[in-house]
């Protein structure tokens, strides 16, 4: 006899402070900064540097953007709050379609709950099959394979370990496009101006990062070429830019922050920003973009501004998340009997 399958699912986003003092902010950014795949900088000079000048600098100032769009109610970031509540969701999605033989966990790459924690979790259920979905619609190496890393050195310490299924990107994907295209057309029609152009704002990356070989930024374009075609009936044009530049190096371009202060000065008076790498809403979207995007715009001449929320947790991610997922574990799915009725698992 067989043994029973067991399939495991597991979501992971980028990481979260557990709060904005200096060293909930000087913990979090010194795991985030001094993983490898981040900051490819030589070692021996990145970590004299990292600990003895910029982890004494940067917490307090991200501190202070982290506050600005902080979740007073839950006193948590944006961040967790949209992941957990896109776990919860779709553990109850596939509780209904596939029963007791599925579960659903959300995870952390940076903090908590962290992948080593869940796989644990996961070894302790009997899980027999895993499939990873790093929460990233276009791939990198900064964000992907870091994720991936976790994951690997958690099942090093596996005995039975599972078969393993990762999704490393999902951003070529019609229901992915789709889903974002309706979400865009939804949200501009809110809006009391129509906007000139939407902007299609990703996370920047290093151009030498580029050279070496990750695909991010074809990933990005595709994104946006895919959408723009999506959304050719709308009365807008669609462009796209990165933000985030970190250091002194050469990064991908052209920058988002110049784009704002141009903009105006090319007849673009009313503005529209979409950030199609992020599902979730974080500290790059709100502060970033909406209150830091917002003025710099309007201070060069802009007239009209918004930002368009992330994925979040709609109905439509949901459903979206859940048919990457099965698309990806179909054959695994389809041994599952389907139960409509029963008492759904919460995830933690």
């Amino acid at each position: 006899m067989s043994e029973p399958q067991k399939i495991g699912i597991l979501i992971a986003n980028l990481g979260t402070p557990e709060n904005t003092d200096y060293l909930s902010m000087r913990k979090y950014l010194k795991q985030f900064l001094s993983d490898r795949r981040v900051i490819e900088n030589c070692p021996y000079y990145w970590k004299p540097l990292l600990n003895t000048v910029l982890l004494q600098i940067i917490p307090q100032k991200s501190g202070k953007n982290y506050r600005k769009i902080w979740n007073e109610d839950l006193d948590e970031s944006p961040l967790l709050t949209y992941t957990r509540a896109q776990g919860d969701l779709l553990a109850e999605a596939f509780d209904t379609a596939y029963g007791d033989q599925v579960m659903v966990k959300w995870s952390m790459r940076y903090g908590e709950p962290s992948i080593a924690t869940r796989v644990q979790e996961f070894a302790d259920w009997g899980c027999t099959h895993l499939v990873f979905l790093p929460l990233y619609p276009q791939y990198s190496a900064t964000t992907v394979a870091s994720a991936n890393d976790m994951l690997f050195d958690a099942l090093k310490k596996v005995r039975r370990q599972p078969r393993l299924r990762i999704i490393d990107h999902f951003y070529d994907q019609k229901v992915y496009i789709d889903t974002l295209a309706k979400h865009v057309k939804k949200e501009v029609k809110k809006l009391s101006f129509m906007p000139d152009v939407l902007l299609c704002s990703y996370h920047g990356l290093p151009v030498k990062y580029v050279e070496k070989g990750d695909p991010y930024p074809q990933h990005c374009e595709a994104t946006t070429e895919a959408l723009s075609e999506r959304l050719k009936k709308e009365l807008y044009k669609v462009q796209m830019s990165y933000q985030s530049k970190f250091g002194r190096a050469e990064w991908l371009g052209p920058a988002t922050d110049d784009r704002f202060e141009q903009m105006p000065k090319e007849g673009v008076k009313r503005l529209a920003v979409v950030a199609p790498a992020f599902i979730s809403d974080c500290v790059e979207t709100l502060e970033e973009l909406k209150l830091s995007g917002f003025k710099e715009f309007i201070e060069a001449g802009g007239e009209e501004f918004a930002m368009i929320p992330a994925l979040n947790d709609s109905d439509l991610t949901i459903q979206m998340l859940k048919s990457v997922i099965e698309k990806e574990i179909g054959d695994w799915l389809n041994l599952c009997p389907v139960q409509q009725k029963h008492t759904s698992k919460k995830v933690s």
